[in-house]
């Protein structure tokens, strides 16, 4: 990575107030190409590109030009800046004349070392180029408006140009060039401007380089939660998500607030996605253990579907075991050290961070000795309870028992008389054929002060395909008492509930 942080005129920094007057109010526009304030001539030699320039007036124009220069680039060794000692005689007349055009401009090295390392190092690393009063650099035609305009910026600490493909051209030279002040500059601009799914997607694609920079991590970061926003319901836009590249793909599932039924879901869009993108094996497992099993938040999916990807063959199955043995573990922990490997998490991969799934996740412990049996444990945050009101659901992940799968949901309803809403909770069972089961369940819930779980209401009932049961009004009180500040069910902020079931014979 470059070293942009030895931009001594950087408007970022604080070290560029002087004498109480910052940095970017001087202006030494007046200054630029005259000879009167000038030590130095730079020679630009402008190379004739495979791809000339043309006019790019839109974002998805300037990605088009741009994956063209790249393919210059490829094929064109003379690329990146050099330094040039100048030809002489026949050789200088044959490059001018079958290659390149020259532009000569007056500088001071003063003013561009203070702006950028690369002038700083050219100016000062004692080879001949340092010593004469010309210096040249070689560029392709394509970098041409960029490289005037930046070194305008450098001189007066503004840009002319407004549209955002120049703007970006701007910033690839200023990276290029190592003028940290003007890629923040370019940066701020690109922000302010209104963003699209291809500006989005364009600046999360930028070269290594450049999303490297600190100066440009701004603008990444709001491409990154303007294309989390706009997908944040990847069920609705799913065939459109399935054609973003992996960086619009990684942007969109880090988010903490996709809407999605449960990270089971992520795991399966996940595979979809890569299998799609990535026909080859080799390459889809390379792609899924390096960039995509880290947005999967394994610890939130469900067992069964975690014993799935210990025999899926898109992974590699030593980091596959690793991810399911991690998940497994952190189920395995209380609640309280949950939140805190949570936090521990926040920072770095989030793996441990529960989204806000349309399914809530659950913990469960079944026995299949002396009798079947399932004991479920549902946390709902008071957040969460406040949104039910007046006539809202919320459902649980799917469990299963005797290889059926049932369910939870809490629900803000009125009571039997219809006189008041309360807090009610119901089991369900998920619609499969006709099997029928007979089932006795307990709900009980969590209660200060002694915070042990306590019974509040037992059931027994035959479930057919798609039936619920439970009880409209769980605490007997009406919603406003149970929902008060001084409620005796909100322990830390959290309801916690149980619902215990066992398969009568």
């Amino acid at each position: 990575m470059k070293d942009l942080n030895s931009d001594l005129f950087d408007p970022g920094k604080e070290s560029d107030n002087y004498c109480g007057v910052s940095s970017s109010s001087y202006d030494f526009g007046f200054a630029f190409n005259d000879s009167n304030f000038s030590d130095r001539i730079l020679r630009i030699e402008i190379i004739r590109s495979a791809f000339q320039s043309d006019t790019c007036s839109t974002i998805a124009d300037w990605d088009t030009h741009r994956k063209r220069r790249r393919e210059d680039a490829i094929n064109n060794d003379n690329n990146d800046a050099m330094l040039e000692e100048i030809p002489s005689g026949d050789e200088a007349a044959n490059i001018t004349e079958s290659n390149c055009r020259v532009k000569t401009l007056h500088i001071s090295s003063p003013i561009l070392a203070a702006k950028s390392p690369f002038f700083y190092k050219l100016f000062s690393n004692g080879m001949r180029e340092s010593e004469q009063r010309h210096v040249s650099l070689r560029i392709n035609s394509s970098e041409e408006d960029a490289l005037m305009e930046l070194l305008n910026f450098i001189y007066s600490n503004t840009l002319g140009t407004t549209s955002p493909p120049a703007v970006l051209d701007v910033l690839m030279a200023a990276d290029k060039f190592e003028v940290a002040s003007c890629m923040r500059h370019c940066s701020r601009l690109l922000r302010n401007m209104p963003m699209t799914p291809d500006s989005a997607l364009l600046y999360l694609d930028l070269p290594s380089s450049v999303l490297m920079a600190d100066a440009v991590q701004p603008l990444t970061d709001a491409a990154k939660q303007y294309l989390a926003t706009l997908y944040k319901d990847i069920t609705k836009f799913q065939e459109e998500v399935m054609g973003l590249p992996l960086a619009g793909v990684e942007a969109i599932l880090s988010s903490d607030d996709l809407q999605v039924a449960s990270e089971d879901a992520v795991y399966d869009f996940i595979l979809k996605w890569a299998r799609t993108q990535y026909p080859n094996v080799e390459e889809r497992r390379e792609v899924l253990g390096t960039r995509l099993a880290r947005l999967i938040r394994f610890p939130y999916m469900t067992c069964r579907k975690l014993k799935k990807v210990l025999t899926c063959n898109d992974f590699e199955h030593e980091g596959a075991s690793k991810l399911v043995l991690e998940a497994l573990f952190f189920k395995a922990e209380a609640p309280h050290r949950q939140r805190i490997l949570a936090a521990e998490s926040a920072s770095l991969n989030r793996i441990f961070v529960e989204r806000s799934y349309k399914y809530r996740p659950v913990k469960v412990v079944e026995f299949e000795l002396p009798r079947q049996q399932c004991v479920v444990y549902l946390d709902l945050k008071r957040e969460e309870c406040t949104n039910l009101f007046p006539s809202g659901r919320v459902y649980s992940q799917a469990f299963h028992l005797g290889g059926q799968g049932f369910f939870l949901s809490a629900h803000c309803n009125m009571d039997q008389q219809s006189s008041f809403h309360c807090f009610g909770l119901f089991l369900g069972m998920q619609e499969r054929g006709s099997v029928s089961f007979a089932i006795d369940y307990e709900f009980a819930a969590r209660s200060r002060p002694t915070e042990e779980f306590v019974s509040k209401y037992k059931g027994n009932y035959i479930f057919t395909g798609g039936k619920a049961v439970g009880y409209r009004n769980l605490f007997a009180i009406p919603w406003t008492s149970f929902m008060a500040e001084d409620s005796l069910y909100f322990i830390n902020g959290i309801l916690h509930l149980r619902a215990e079931l066992t398969i009568k014979h």
